[in-house]
This record gives structure tokens, C-alpha cells and sequence, in this order.
């Protein structure tokens, strides 16, 4: 596992090696689109300081120390000459300042995901264990009105005030997860994924599904969002495979 340290004039450290190890499993497990996505953790009490990405950088590149430190509230923040993205600013900007409990997030146009959000009926069925775990979890939002600047931003916000709902599916466009750390949001992310294919598979198949129960649906979430230590688990092992490997991700 990769061991929190020091670097110069940088803080909040091991949260950014946490990221760069999210930002490179996401791209090896091809769910980053070009160098179009982004991810954000707060790092302060309100969440309005945030790191974020670097804009227009290639996911499988991203190291720790390359992570932009943002203040939501900074009127001047696509001015500076290390600017965020803009859409990136409108979208994840707008939650950290209106949704404190939106600790992490990460949105990308990862292709099952992006199918189930371009069906007239993007609702995901619980017809497995994955897909349960989303079970009354997610909101879709319906109104993409173009890129994500401020204005979809706070529009996209006003859709999770309720601290039970992590994950929106934005129609037409992609899956906005959000967390209570890196390793939670990640996990999520990546287990919100293996349920759109599934789910998109199975419809293929043009077969009447086997839906589970509402009652055995929500069981199922509960139990899977009880479960101990399985995102921390999750990251670690992603971190000290790329530890191995000899990765540049922690510098």
C-alpha cells in the first residue's frame, strides 16, 4: 500500500494519491472518454476547496501532484493560468458549493452507462446483485440541456439534496456518482458500471427479465452498503498493484 509522505508545497496528500489511482484504474478499465471526464474530492470542512483534475490531461497520466486545488467561491477561478475546464468548473464546482455531503465525484461517458442513459427509460432494473445495490439510489436526470456549465451545474445539484441518493444518471449524456471519500465514490463508480452491462445485456436478449422484489431489492442495498471495508479494500489492492507495477501515479 502505498505510504502517505510528504511533498513539497503540497498539501492533502495521500487524498491525492488517492485520486491518481482512481483517475488510473478508470482509465485502464476504459471507462474515460479522451481526455473529457473529470473527477473532484473536497478537501475542506464546508467542501467548497476541492482537487480536481488538470484540464485536458489523459487520465492514464495523471499523478498526484498534478491535481488542481479549486475554491468553489472563487469568482476568478477560470482566470488563472492553471484554469479548470469550464464545463468541469460549472459542473462539479456547483455541487461542492450547494452539496456538502458531495465529498467526491466522478463523472465519465463510460459506454455502458452512457447507453442505459440514452434509453427513453433509463430506469435500472434490480435483476442482480449489482444492480440492486443502486436499488432507490440514483435519480436521472432528464433535461440535458448541452454541456455542463454553471447553469446545468446548479441544475444538476438541485438533484442531490437527498444524502441517500450517489449516483445520476444524466440522460443523453453519462453517470455522475458521488461519495464520501475516493475509495467509496470509486467503488461505486466501477460497481455502477459492471450493472449498466449487465442490465444492457440482458435486454438484448429479448427475453422478459427475472426482477427481483422490491423488498429483496432494497434488502440487498442495504446489506451490500453495510458491508465492511469493501472500498477501502477496493483501492488499496488497485494501489498496490500500481505500487508494483512501479507506477508514477504517487509522485
Amino acid at each position: 500500500m502505498t505510504v502517505a509522505k510528504l511533498h513539497p508545497n503540497m498539501n492533502h496528500w495521500q487524498e491525492r494519491v488517492d485520486m491518481a489511482a482512481a483517475f488510473r484504474w478508470t482509465a485502464r478499465l476504459d471507462m474515460h472518454e479522451a481526455v473529457a471526464n473529470h473527477f473532484s474530492l473536497a478537501v475542506n470542512d464546508d467542501g467548497t476547496e476541492f482537487l480536481m483534475n488538470p484540464n485536458q490531461v489523459h487520465f492514464s497520466r495523471v499523478k498526484a501532484s498534478d491535481l488542481l486545488h479549486l475554491d468553489a467561491n472563487d469568482p476568478n477561478a477560470l482566470n488563472t493560468p492553471n484554469a479548470p475546464d469550464p464545463t468541469a468548473w460549472g459542473l462539479h464546482g456547483s455541487i461542492h458549493r450547494l452539496v456538502p455531503h458531495a465529498r467526491c465525484l466522478m463523472h465519465v461517458h463510460s459506454i455502458h452507462a452512457t447507453v442505459l442513459a440514452c434509453l427513453k427509460d433509463s430506469a435500472l432494473l434490480p435483476i442482480d446483485q449489482n444492480t440492486a445495490t443502486f436499488y432507490n439510489r440514483y435519480v436521472i436526470d432528464e433535461e440535458f440541456g448541452g454541456l455542463a456549465f454553471e447553469e446545468e451545474g446548479t441544475r444538476c445539484a438541485g438533484m442531490l439534496t437527498d444524502p441517500k441518493i450517489k449516483t445520476m444518471i444524466m440522460g443523453n449524456h453519462g453517470v455522475l456518482i458521488i461519495g464520501d471519500s475516493v475509495a467509496d465514490t470509486f467503488n461505486r463508480l466501477y460497481y455502477f458500471e459492471r450493472a449498466a452491462e449487465t442490465y444492457i445485456r440482458a435486454l438484448q436478449c429479448g427475453v422478459p427479465l427475472r426482477v427481483l422484489s422490491d423488498e429483496v431489492a432494497e434488502k440487498t442495498a442495504q446489506e451490500l452498503e453495510d458491508y465492511p471495508d469493501q472500498s477501502a479494500r477496493h483501492l488499496a489492492e488497485l494501489k498496490a498493484i500500481l505500487d508494483h507495477e512501479k507506477s508514477d501515479y504517487a509522485s
